[in-house]
C-alpha cells in the first residue's frame, strides 16, 4: 500500500516542478557580474513582452522580448539605475510595457474608478432607503378619511 502513495507523491512533485516558470534568458545574454545580472532579472520580471502581453520579458521566447532583455542589460552596464532603465523603456514603448502600471494623473480615473463606483452605488442605496423610509413614515388614514374611502369604493360596486 505504500508503493502507490509514494508513486503518487513523486508524480505530484514532478507535476509541480514542471509547472514552474522557465526563464527564457539565453546563455549569451547573461552578464558576467552576478549583481548586475540579478538586477537585470528583477527588471525583466517587471516588463511585459509586447508580443505575448501576459508574460514578462524574462519568461518570453519572443524575439522582441530578447531585444528588450539585451537593452535592459546594456543600460545597466552603462551605469543606469533600475528606475532609469524602467523610465527609458517606458519612454520608448509606453506604460503598457510595465506589468504593474504606475499611478499617474493619466490613469488616476482607472485606479479610482472602483472606489468612485462604490461611492455612487452607496449614495443611490442611501437615497432609496431614505425615500422608502419617508414613504413608510406617512401617517395612517384618519377615521374620517377611511369613511370617505369606503364610500368611494362602495359607489364603484
Amino acid at each position: 500500500m505504500r508503493k502507490p502513495v509514494s508513486l503518487l507523491a513523486v508524480s505530484a512533485a514532478a507535476l509541480f516542478l514542471s509547472l514552474q516558470p522557465v526563464a527564457a534568458v539565453q546563455p549569451d545574454e547573461v552578464l558576467e557580474d552576478p549583481a548586475l545580472e540579478a538586477r537585470a532579472r528583477d527588471l525583466s520580471t517587471e516588463l511585459r513582452c509586447m508580443v505575448c502581453q501576459n508574460q514578462s520579458i524574462d519568461d518570453s521566447d519572443a524575439e522582441l522580448a530578447r531585444d528588450l532583455r539585451v537593452l535592459v542589460r546594456d543600460r545597466l552596464q552603462a551605469g543606469d539605475s533600475n528606475e532609469e532603465v524602467l523610465d527609458y523603456v517606458v519612454d520608448r514603448y509606453g506604460e503598457f510595457v510595465l506589468l504593474k502600471p504606475r499611478f499617474s494623473y493619466r490613469n488616476a480615473l482607472l485606479w479610482g474608478a472602483p472606489f468612485l463606483l462604490l461611492l455612487i452605488g452607496g449614495a443611490i442605496i442611501y437615497a432609496n432607503a431614505r425615500r422608502r423610509g419617508a414613504s413608510a413614515g406617512q401617517q395612517a388614514l384618519s377615521a374620517e378619511e377611511k369613511e370617505q374611502l369606503d364610500r368611494i369604493l362602495n359607489e364603484r360596486d
